[in-house]
């Protein structure tokens, strides 16, 4: 398998693998209060959050920036804490605007340096061919996870027969964004870098 192929497969499998829970929860409480209407507004606010993390891994990986581990670490938690609230907070109004993508787009900044941390040691030459297809995986991935959740959460909306405004269904984003919240909420007290 080529260079391109092994990292576009791990950045895919680091994305969808049980060990990137935090990730994973971050998609889900960032999806939450979006329904299946609101594609539009989800793939900018998307968008965002891989111009994030896209810049920061490769500040990170070419050892342009240097951040502690451990305080990366404690931080992912708190961006899926600070959204779930933010989803909470909003209630029942619709996520529009620049403030959803503003968000995600400095979370990402985050997340990417925890990516990073991951993929540092792994290259041994160039990175470019390597930080390309392994954030290519990582999108790829987060496409698919993103899209499953839209679905499963319309899901959920049809089994609660709660008809789903442009928004999204209020009763199943406050559901999810507190499950997500206390969760990551558990996960940084387990990772206080102090």
């Amino acid at each position: 398998m080529s260079e391109l192929g092994v990292f576009l497969r791990l950045g895919f499998h680091h994305i969808v693998s049980p060990s990137a829970l935090d990730h994973l929860l971050f998609l889900l409480v960032l999806v939450a209060p979006y329904s299946l209407r609101d594609w539009r507004h989800l793939l900018t606010v998307t968008s965002a959050f891989t111009l994030g993390h896209s810049l920061t891994l490769a500040l990170v990986v070419t050892a342009t920036v240097r951040l502690p581990t451990t305080l990366v670490e404690f931080l992912i938690p708190l961006t899926i804490v600070a959204t779930g609230l933010a989803n909470l907070q909003r209630g029942r109004t619709p996520p529009g605007g620049w403030a959803g993508p503003v968000l995600a787009g400095s979370f990402g900044l985050i997340h990417g340096a925890g990516f990073a941390s991951f993929l540092r040691e792994m290259f041994t030459g160039s990175v470019v061919v390597p930080l390309f297809a392994f954030n290519l995986g990582i999108e790829l991935g987060q496409v698919m996870v993103l899209g499953v959740a839209l679905l499963l959460l319309a899901g959920i909306d049809a089994a609660m027969r709660v008809r789903a405004p442009a928004s999204g269904s209020w009763p199943r984003a406050a559901l999810t964004s507190l499950a997500a919240t206390a969760w990551a909420a558990v996960l940084a007290v387990q990772r206080v870098p102090w």
